[in-house]
């Protein structure tokens, strides 16, 4: 609250979330962050201080951060460099895309952002289909049970290798999921320990993703030096480096070209599993998802409106992202003392943002913990009121692939279930979740595959025109 004392404006002490002695909510926000943002809201508001480790950090939620951070009050008022500079100084890089702010963040992102667009994967749906297809008679045996999302992530890394190297790198699946759970909660999110950055297991994980760096280096330098770059988002990564190496310089390519993986490998894999059970776990759903992909795929040629067309699946997976976001709270610094609801969250402070909050309000989503795809259809379209629904994050850093990771969730959802005759296993479970290093279904998660509903199938390719 803002009081008035003699003609100046006086802001109100912000609150203090009540934790353990000295490791204050680490452990509340480490087992369920989503569940511990919306608890504080409720409790203290949408400003209020945590104690992470010792470590005081301040925290705004609920609609009225989601809405600030789409504000050029929110876009001057806050920066992404300090939460990702120990990330970016582990890799010996000057910049990522998470890291920098401003002039620097906008034109990193112009040069990403052809190669993370929806059209990306024009006239490509037949190999992406193709490579679906590969995984699923690899890792998606009839008859098994199948850690969900395990085989997602080799999906995911063939889609994204095949697609942006034209080779899928699966023997480094285990390294890059290793990596980054280490990474991201010691030097991002500070919920670990840096001495965990000691671990052997860490070390050689680490050590296989730096030779995974240096061999897709070697390849794009070879494909520069004939003249045959691809045309593709680590092609256009490259070709930004040889124009203006001081801006993409030699030591930010191996970190810029296996971003795609560390990326996606995690966050696609944990919405896709997420929507996998609400899809078998919800009465009435798997059957308007089966419909809505067999009428896909009757299809001789799947084109962009045709994925775009599938408006059920992409209600289930934008239901997923709901119930199970992956960006649960973004990370800033203040630039300058910033007024906020009434208080003042002083200059060079980290702090929370916590755009998820509303994602469980039964304000916004009535029954907010039910699965339910009708959600986003047209006549209910609860995610439109403003600042409710944040699946991407918001402001100048949202997920600058989101529009790709829409487009690929939409073929291998619907190419799954056109595919397979699948259910829970156990048949009664119940989803358990892991928060690192990015939110979602536990890699216990597993499905039986009972039989195969239909046979692959080629599909004719898209004719694009010119």
């Amino acid at each position: 609250m803002v009081a008035r004392v003699d003609d100046e404006m006086v802001t109100a002490k912000i609150p203090r979330v009540k934790g353990i002695p000295f490791i204050g909510s680490t452990l509340e926000m480490a087992k369920d962050p989503a569940a511990f943002f919306v608890r504080a809201y409720r409790d203290y508001g949408p400003v209020y201080q945590v104690n992470v480790f010792g470590r005081k950090q301040y925290v705004i939620a609920g609609v009225e951060a989601a809405k600030l951070m789409s504000t050029k009050k929110g876009r001057d008022g806050l920066r992404s460099k300090e939460f990702w500079q120990d990330f970016v100084d582990h890799f010996g890089a000057s910049k990522t895309l998470t890291q920098i702010d401003g002039d620097e963040h906008r034109k990193m992102r112009a040069i990403m952002r052809r190669g993370f667009s929806r059209e990306a994967a024009s006239g490509r749906y037949h190999l992406l289909t193709e490579i679906g297809d590969k995984s699923i008679a690899r890792d998606w045996r009839e008859g098994e049970s199948i850690p969900v999302v395990e085989a997602f992530q080799y999906m995911i890394v063939q889609m994204i290798g095949e697609m942006m190297s034209g080779d899928a790198p699966l023997e480094y699946v285990k390294d890059i999921r290793t990596n980054i759970l280490f990474l991201l909660n010691t030097l991002v999110a500070r919920v670990r320990p840096k001495f965990f950055l000691q671990s052997p297991k860490f070390k050689k994980a680490s050590k296989r993703v730096d030779e995974l760096g240096e061999k897709l280096i070697a390849q794009f330098k070879a494909y520069a030096d004939t003249g045959e770059l691809p045309d593709n988002l680590l092609g256009d990564v490259y070709q930004a480096h040889i124009d203006d190496p001081e801006f993409v310089q030699a030591r930010d390519l191996s970190v810029l070209l296996t971003g795609p993986y560390v990326a996606g490998l995690d966050t696609v894999a944990n919405t896709v599993a997420a929507c996998t059970y609400g899809i078998l776990k919800t009465p009435g759903v798997l059957e308007k998802v089966q419909a809505e992909a067999d009428a896909l795929y009757a299809k001789d040629t799947v084109t962009e409106a045709d994925i775009r067309g599938l408006d059920y699946i992409q209600g289930c997976l934008k239901e997923a992202m709901r119930l199970w976001p992956i960006a649960v709270a973004q990370m800033r610094t203040t630039n300058h003392d910033l007024e906020f609801e009434g208080h003042t969250i002083p200059k060079d402070e980290l702090i929370f943002i916590g755009t998820s909050v509303p994602h469980f309000m039964e304000e916004y989503f009535p029954d907010p913990f039910k699965f339910d795809p009708e959600r986003f259809n047209e006549e209910r379209r609860e995610h439109m009121k403003p600042g409710v629904y944040a699946p991407f994050g918001r402001g100048p850093h949202s997920c600058l692939g989101q529009n790709l990771a829409e487009v690929l969730m939409g073929v291998i959802m619907a190419r799954l279930f056109h595919r397979l005759d699948l259910s829970l296993d156990p048949p009664g479970y119940v989803l358990k979740t892991k928060s690192a290093p990015t939110p979602g279904p536990s890699m216990s998660f597993a499905v039986k595959v009972k039989g195969e509903r239909n046979p692959a199938k080629n599909l004719i390719p898209e004719v694009l025109e010119e």
